[in-house]
């Protein structure tokens, strides 16, 4: 279980104004009970029918670079801080998280995330799976355990989670999804606050109007997605 950051940590000063400001967040019940059950069919059913790619793309990841896993396995923060594993397709070298230290100084975004346009251990395929979001699509298997929705604020790393303000850690009172307002709207290229205030947006409007509308932007913006790296 994690706790949001001391306020007597430098991070958390950065936002000292919106420590206290409270989200009022879309609980209804007949609302999470029809969206568990399209999250769960609609995964299950791209399982299915993603299959071929899902082939495909293990074929060329283990083309590239034959000693590699095809699948990543990362520690995420979830629904009430509890941590799960998430699944992607490798789009790094194997050990791009020991190489991770060396490059923080080389931080592009702002907040407690760590992003690079050019960053030196993302492999050729990784480059074009990242590119499209194809690296995301195993997490089809976290929707389907229930440890994801289709839609909701991306699952952070625990120390990010760490460096979180009270009014940032108020994301983690939804389930975690694949797609939201972040993926549509530029992804990287929007500031980590901008970022924030765009999940806080969706788990007070969150419905299942809301959900499709997104589910279909993602689907437009798929290919060539702006920010994607």
């Amino acid at each position: 279980m994690i706790s949001p950051a001391s306020s007597e940590n430098p991070s958390v000063k950065r936002k000292q104004s919106l420590t206290n400001l409270h989200v009022q967040i879309n609980n209804n019940k007949c609302y999470l009970i029809s969206k568990r059950i399209i999250d769960f069919a609609l995964a299950l059913l791209g399982l299915i029918f993603l299959s071929p790619l899902f082939m495909l793309i293990a074929i060329t990841i283990k083309a590239e670079d034959y000693k590699g896993p095809v699948l990543y396995k990362q520690i995420r923060i979830g629904k009430d801080s509890k941590e799960f594993y998430i699944y992607k397709f490798r789009s790094m070298v194997p050990n791009a998280e020991c190489l991770k230290a060396t490059l923080s100084d080389q931080n592009e975004a702002s907040g407690p995330v760590f992003k690079m346009k050019r960053d030196p251990r993302v492999t050729k395929v990784g480059r074009f799976i990242r590119k499209t979001s194809l690296d995301e699509l195993p997490q089809l298997i976290n929707v389907v355990k229930g440890e994801m929705s289709l839609v909701g604020p991306r699952p952070p790393l625990p120390e990010e989670v760490a460096q979180y303000t009270n009014y940032e850690f108020q994301r983690l009172s939804v389930t975690p999804g694949l797609t939201c307002y972040w993926q549509v709207s530029g992804r990287s290229n929007i500031e980590f606050s901008e970022w924030m205030q765009l999940d806080m947006k969706y788990i007070s409007k969150r419905s299942i109007w809301v959900d499709m509308k997104l589910i279909l932007k993602t689907i437009v913006v798929l290919f060539g997605s702006r920010g994607a790296y």
